[in-house]
């Protein structure tokens, strides 16, 4: 399925699209959006909340490196955006159904139409 960015959104836009949801139209970069109650679009940062822990006596590879959080928060910020983006769910377990998918128009990094 490749590269996407994951939008929660606290804004109603219909039945299936209330928990989390993908889309390829942003950075595609595996960042996280939130979508507010009024419709504005943020950025959600968790750059520097972590610092990762080298154990070189893990058996496994996958142990070596261990990400422990350093007790600093993430960043919240506005995106300005004036584009339409096409949504769908991030889990869709229907296999006999096609994925349904929104179309959001933001005007200056905000909702402005669901369709």
């Amino acid at each position: 399925m490749g590269m996407f960015d994951t939008l929660r959104s606290s804004y109603d836009l219909g039945a299936g699209f209330h928990k989390e949801l993908q889309t390829k139209d942003l950075e595609c970069c595996m960042f996280q959006y939130w979508i507010d109650p009024a419709g504005r679009l943020w950025d959600i940062n968790y750059q520097g909340t972590q610092n990762l822990i080298i154990n070189e006596n893990a058996e496994n590879v996958w142990e070596r490196v261990k990400p422990v959080p350093n007790g600093s928060h993430g960043k919240v910020s506005p995106v300005f955006i004036d584009k339409e983006i096409e949504v769908y769910p991030a889990k869709w377990d229907a296999h006999y159904a096609a994925l349904p998918r929104r179309y959001l128009t933001f005007k200056n990094g905000v909702l402005y139409g669901v369709g």
